[in-house]
């Protein structure tokens, strides 16, 4: 198997890009965002026209009914009517943040929805290397972590971001409007919160990365642990797993400490120098008031004071949700990172086709389901069209291989494989059993020689074509959460009831299935956690029968099943095989002998080839593998 290799989780690098591929995702919702925009806009400046009001409420209405012989009763029938208008004003401004918060929230899982899909349809062009180098819980995060970041940033950072640059400038002009001296004041101490702002954000954004790299970290560790539950349990590893798992959360408690220190002691400090800020203008402004250096009445001034308010919490928000937003681009950098990765290369043209002989014994495609595949090859040279039956043969031709370009794994290697025989690979761990089935399905690219497929370069076949026309089943087996029909039915999806459970028999998995709760429907969850090994094993061979392929791959099929279990399925799997080429890894050597040939590989080579007859007369590594003299390892 290919090496895992470490992953170096990174600060955005390309903010403005990740912002333009987010700005496209959200460009399908344009008249919703302009009433979001809108909604903002009067939200905020509702806020400001009834702070604004307040110097009128001061000026024109409660100071005159505080003056000697002023008609009480008349000035608070008209500040009665002037509160009123200040209700209204609310009113809308509380519809207006209903309106827009209703509708991000809409915005926002939608988009979610549709890049969710766009990652998931992705993922499954990528090439099996690249799950091979990139670890589940890794991958996990981005669905999950990345993704509920990005939610937050949509739903809550961006309005809140785009109402507090509204209020800030709102404000500022308000000021300005009310006394340009005071203002000048404030100026001076807005250059101080910034100085601040700047030096927090700088320092809890560089720990937010670590926090989510910890996360990313911890979220693969949990799951790896989750499905090796068996292994830690059979040896006892539990405290050291526990010890693993303690240094890594120790590392997500300290990043998650160091970023939301910054974040939560930032709000405070702001709301210290606000304070500040609120006596010094409360000072400067009565005594400009009371010298009458520069006019100002009471209401400008109390109005001033609510401005002070209005502006200094919209600045500590700009700060806070700019290490939001932030955080939540790294996470769509991070996804679009797995966007980003290369599909599969694909450059193969020649297709399988349903196919017919008509009168004169050629082979032709129709459009009818038939038993009959052939595979459809135009030929660009002169526009011709050839059909070839699909009948399983698969050549090697000194192919090389690596899965890495300083280790190579397979070197020279060269078998046939003609339509009914079974062909065997047997030798030790790491000889490239394995990587050789994996290059027939074309999961990997050879780096020299040529595989062919009833005489075709694989190279010229379409992958998902070539991959149809091949059955395996794997040491590993995975179970899909779904009923055991279902699982089954899984190697071909158009497969009848009848299909099913002839399939079924022949794997000898009948009889076992009918015994469970609900037979054929019986519900299988946590990758069949309800069956045996062996059982699961026996749904995996079923799967592989149903599928009717001509060539099989058998990799340590019957590993997992018990000695007379094994007899039967062989009795089974050898009608299955009949006309068709199968491939067969085993440790097992007794289930290799009536193989056509058996491969013996060393360090990527095949060092003895022959039956097994012939293996034995030899007396080489084969016979010193048959009679006990050396074990597979």
């Amino acid at each position: 198997m290919p090496p895992v290799r470490n992953q170096k989780f990174a600060k955005p690098k390309n903010v403005r890009g990740t912002i333009a591929r987010l700005f496209k995702y959200l460009g399908r919702h344009k008249l919703a965002l302009i009433f979001v925009v809108l909604g903002i806009v009067i939200s905020s400046l509702v806020s400001l026209v009834n702070t604004y009001f307040v110097q009128s409420l001061i000026d024109d209405y409660i100071s005159p009914a505080l003056a000697a012989g002023a008609d009480v009763q008349a000035f608070i029938s008209k500040l009665l009517v002037a509160v009123s208008v200040m209700a209204s004003f609310y009113i809308v401004g509380v519809l207006a943040a209903y309106l827009y918060s209703r509708l991000m929230v809409t915005i926002s899982t939608s988009t979610l929805k549709r890049i969710r899909d766009d990652m998931f349809t992705h993922m499954q062009t990528l090439p099996i290397s690249y799950f091979d180098t990139h670890t589940h819980g890794e991958l996990m995060s981005r669905y999950t972590n990345d993704v509920d970041t990005l939610r937050e940033v949509l739903s809550q950072s961006v309005p809140q971001l785009i109402l507090s640059l509204i209020n800030i400038v709102g404000a500022f002009t308000m000021m300005l409007v009310l006394s340009w001296a005071l203002t000048l004041v404030i100026v001076g101490m807005l250059a101080l919160m910034m100085f601040l702002i700047k030096f927090m954000t700088k320092r809890s954004g560089k720990n937010f990365r670590r926090q989510q790299k910890a996360i990313g970290e911890m979220n693969g560790y949990i799951e790896e642990m989750i499905d090796g539950q068996r292994v830690i349990k059979v040896f006892c590893h539990e405290p050291a797993i526990k010890g693993r798992f303690d240094e890594i959360n120790e590392t997500l408690r300290a990043a998650s400490c160091s970023a939301n220190t910054y974040a939560n002691i930032l709000m405070p400090i702001m709301g210290n120098i606000s304070h500040i800020m609120f006596a010094i203008i409360a000072i400067v402004g009565s005594a400009l008031s009371l010298t009458g250096l520069i006019p100002i009445t009471i209401g400008e001034l109390a109005a001033f004071l609510l401005l002070i308010r209005q502006l200094s919490n919209p600045i500590t928000q700009v700060s806070q949700q700019t290490n939001a937003i932030l955080s939540g681009l790294a996470g769509a950098e991070r996804i679009f990172m797995l966007m980003d990765e290369k599909s599969e290369v694909d450059e193969g043209y020649v297709e399988l086709v349903n196919a017919r002989i008509d009168e004169a014994g050629n082979i032709v495609e129709t459009d009818e389901k038939t038993d009959i595949w052939a595979w459809k090859h135009p030929h660009s040279a002169d526009g011709t069209v050839t059909y070839t039956r699909l009948e399983g043969k698969v050549e090697l031709e000194n192919v090389v291989f690596g899965y890495v370009p300083e280790k190579t794994v397979l070197k020279n290697l060269s078998l046939y494989a003609n339509p009914g025989q079974k062909i065997a690979f047997v030798g030790s761990t790491g000889a490239g059993k394995t990587t050789i089935t994996s290059l027939i399905n074309r999961f990997y690219e050879i780096n020299d020689g040529k595989i062919r497929y009833d005489g075709i370069n694989i190279t010229k076949i379409k992958k998902a074509d070539l991959r149809r026309s091949l059955g395996a089943v794997l040491q590993d087996t995975h179970l899909f959460t779904g009923t055991v029909r279902e699982n089954v039915r899984y190697g071909r999806l158009e497969a009848t009831d009848e299909e099913v459970e002839k399939a079924c028999r022949i794997a000898n998995a009948d009889a076992f299935i009918r015994h469970l709760p609900d037979g054929y429907d019986t519900m299988l969850t946590s990758d069949g956690a309800n069956l045996s090994q062996g059982q699961r094993q026996l749904l995996s061979i079923a799967r592989a029968a149903v599928a009717d392929p001509p060539v099989l791959v058998l990799d340590e099929a019957t590993s997992s099943i018990d000695t007379r279990t094994e007899h039967l399925i062989e009795k089974g799997m050898d009608d299955l095989m009949q006309g068709r080429t199968v491939f067969v890894i085993a440790h097992r050597l007794s289930t290799v002998r009536n193989a056509n040939a058996i491969m013996v590989l060393e360090k990527g080579e095949i060092i003895e080839r022959g039956n097994h007859e012939q293996l034995i007369e030899q007396k080489g590594r084969y016979y010193n593998l048959y009679t006990g003299m050396f074990e597979l390892s």
